[in-house]
């Protein structure tokens, strides 16, 4: 019991802290971080109180779980490969649509590189192999709490009574039709309206897109003209049609809502791989309001996943290379010690 006690009590502080700053705004990445160790250190209480009752129990729970890390690495693997030649054949070739594939492909080929050094024996690559198998490490520790926030994230209730519903754009087909994508987007913004008129409400859609370089008409317009073809009336319906990027999308939209209503709350609708990423930004261009998500075709998912951390990750980039850099000089200096 006292081996349990340590682990239980960091457990307890971290979701002490979870709560506290998930109260205080839900929209940050940190509480990611906070939930992710949470449910490390309570994983370790349960080994350790286990232990405390039957050693051998525990040491079968403990090498079980390690052991599933290989077929999990395996399976993961040949699920990107597959996931990315799937995104090919189906939606082109992109980069965006091959990050599955390229992923899949890195795990590989990290495998075959660690195999090799270790046959070989020579301490220039093994260094750069600490390098790797570091900053490997370290992504895929941000990784597994970003998607474990996006996924709790994502299934919270979001508030009732709002005032306006903002739907951020994605693009036009052929320049001027809504795409699946899209269109997944209104009409989980249209249950949101069916939702609030059902409670009474009458809120207000905000279509946000501008023109794009190869689009006939502001996202905007076609997102607007969509709704109404939906039987969303047009006087429901306010245009923002200037934004390039989401932060646009928000910080345009939040200045409409704004001017009608000062002290206006709204939900913003995009899909479900977008929502943690969006509600960061929403935060940072001060929007009063929660991000819900849509939903997207199974083989889409992966790779938009993915972009959505690289993302998040490029927006970060300071405090990364400075982890990145630590990792490389602690192996380095491991090598001339």
């Amino acid at each position: 019991m006292e081996a349990a006690a340590i682990p239980f009590a960091i457990a307890a502080l971290c979701c002490a802290a979870f709560l506290v700053s998930f109260l205080r705004d839900r929209r940050r990445l940190r509480n990611g971080f906070y939930l992710f160790f949470a449910l490390l250190f309570l994983g370790v209480t349960f080994i350790a109180l286990l232990a405390s009752v039957s050693p051998e129990a525990a040491g079968f729970v403990a090498v079980g779980v390690i052991l599933l890390i290989i077929p999990t690495v395996l399976a993961l693997t040949v699920f990107l490969i597959c996931n990315g030649i799937t995104m090919l054949r189906r939606e082109g070739r992109r980069l965006a649509n091959v990050l599955s594939l390229l992923t899949g492909i890195g795990i590989c080929a990290l495998i075959v590189f660690n195999a090799t050094v270790t046959q070989l024996s020579w301490e220039p690559l093994d260094i750069v192999r600490g390098i790797l198998n570091g900053l490997v490490v370290y992504f895929s520790f941000l990784f597994v709490c970003f998607l474990l926030y996006s996924i709790v994230y994502g299934r919270i209730r979001t508030e009732k009574g709002v005032d306006f519903v903002v739907v951020l754009g994605s693009g036009l087909l052929d320049g001027h039709r809504v795409p699946p994508l899209l269109a997944g987007r209104l009409n989980r913004a249209r249950r949101v309206l069916d939702a609030e008129a059902r409670r009474g409400g009458e809120p207000m859609v905000v279509t946000s897109g501008g023109q794009g370089p190869d689009e006939d008409l502001p996202e905007s317009h076609a997102m607007a003209e969509h709704l109404v073809g939906n039987g969303v009336p047009r006087e429901r319906i306010l245009l923002e049609d200037r934004s390039r990027t989401t932060f646009e999308n928000l910080t345009f939209s939040a200045e409409i809502m704004r001017q009608r209503k000062a002290d206006y709350r709204c939900t913003v609708v995009t899909n479900n791989f977008h929502v943690l990423r969006a509600a960061l930004i929403a935060r940072r261009a001060k929007v009063n309001g929660q991000v819900i998500g849509s939903p997207t075709a199974w083989y889409f998912w992966p790779s938009a996943t993915i972009r959505e951390f690289v993302a998040i990750v490029v927006e970060h980039k300071y405090k990364n290379l400075v982890v990145c850099g630590l990792i490389v000089l602690s192996q380095v200096s491991r090598a001339f010690s």
